[in-house]
């Protein structure tokens, strides 16, 4: 068996995992519905108490007028972009390299909508203000992803994105939030979602990431903008004739795990800790801004993939079902930490440590 396909086996095959909140299986829609009324109206083409109820709960906790449930961040975004491009007649967005719009969606932006996109910063490290000072040409909306997924989940200070947010509005420049795991940013920021949804024009939210549900997004801004979103949403075929599978399942582990975050945050900072006291491991960043961080590992694919295929076995944790390769003799995996993590016995997990190291240390 290919050694990659081995890890995945292994990772599926363990009673715990360190990440998330435990397998995606059918459990996870069957537990959101279990008490809900059969009786209940369903949505039916975006309409519906169900679906509006849900909305205007979303809209009061970003503290924006309105908000708009999608099937997909990906489809809530590009309408996002191209609402304001459309806005100011210039169809010129700005955001970082490493954006999902930039590597996980097939330029569905410039495909789709002949959006032109220019790449701030350098991928390795956050947007700052000079960055957007020094723009050069002039754009109709910047977006700022928080965290950064792709470098660890790092985060601006908020002081700096304070002045991101000023500094576009006194020069014509929408600013958006692609804030997929916004909740998770809370704790360090110390702040509600509304303080840091008032700095951004528009705001778009998953409810499958750190939430945990099936799939959907929200995406929240002023009254205008949200009605050009529905149309956008009808354009995009994403007005189904029902999603209440999805609103149902969001709105549930929304109430389970928004309180949360914090929890989370404080286990992901113990849970780095014991990454970065093994062998040749090391996690980006050092000390996480979030619940989510990348463990590096400096080893050759080939070895780092059967160590930890070994110790998922040995041990019946799981830590990963792949490995990414990075620069040089060096691979990384990403790790946020939901509900599973509590539930591993604190003996297991010393004992997953004690004998990843090991093998780090002797991994011939």
């Amino acid at each position: 068996m290919d050694a990659k396909v081995f890890l995945k086996e292994t990772y599926g095959n363990t009673r715990y995992q360190l990440g998330g909140h435990g397998k995606r299986t059918v459990g996870v829609l069957k537990e959101a519905i279990v008490n809900v009324d059969d009786r209940l109206p369903s949505d039916q083409y975006g309409a519906g108490k169900l679906i509006e109820d849900f909305q205007q709960k979303m809209a009061d906790y970003l503290g924006k007028e309105t908000a708009v449930f999608f099937p997909s961040g990906t489809m809530a975004q590009q309408a996002a972009l191209r609402i304001w491009c459309d806005a100011k007649g210039l169809k010129i967005v700005a955001y970082h390299p490493l954006s999902h719009l930039e590597i996980h969606e097939q330029d569905g932006l410039k495909e789709l909508h002949g959006i032109e996109t220019v790449l701030l910063a350098d991928k390795n490290r956050l947007i700052k203000l000079d960055d957007i000072k020094n723009l050069g040409e002039e754009v109709a909306c910047i977006l700022l992803e928080l965290p950064q997924r792709e470098i660890g989940g790092q985060l601006p200070d908020f002081e700096e994105l304070e002045q991101i947010s000023g500094w576009c509005r006194n020069n014509g420049i929408k600013l958006h939030l692609d804030g997929a795991r916004l909740l998770e940013t809370l704790p360090y920021y110390r702040k509600t979602a509304a303080q840091v949804a008032e700095l951004f024009d528009s705001v778009y939210v998953s409810f499958y990431k750190g939430i945990g549900g099936i799939a959907g997004a929200i995406l929240a801004g002023d009254e205008e903008f949200m009605q050009q979103s529905k149309i956008w949403k009808r354009r995009y075929g994403g007005d189904l004739i029902s999603l209440y599978p999805y609103i149902l399942s969001a709105d549930y582990y929304f109430d389970m795990r928004a309180e949360k975050m914090g929890q989370y945050y404080e286990e992901a900072k113990e849970l780095a800790e014991l990454f970065n006291s093994c062998h040749t491991v090391s996690t980006m960043p050092l000390k996480p801004a979030t619940n989510m961080f990348h463990v590096h590992i400096e080893q050759p694919m080939e070895s780092a993939v059967r160590i930890v295929s070994e110790v998922q076995q040995e041990t019946g944790i799981g830590m990963t079902g792949y490995l990414v390769q990075a620069a040089g003799d060096r691979c990384s995996f990403e790790i946020s930490v939901g509900d599973a993590l509590a539930a591993i016995p604190k003996d297991a997990l010393k004992e997953l440590f004690q004998l990843f190291n090991q093998k780090l240390q002797h991994p011939h």
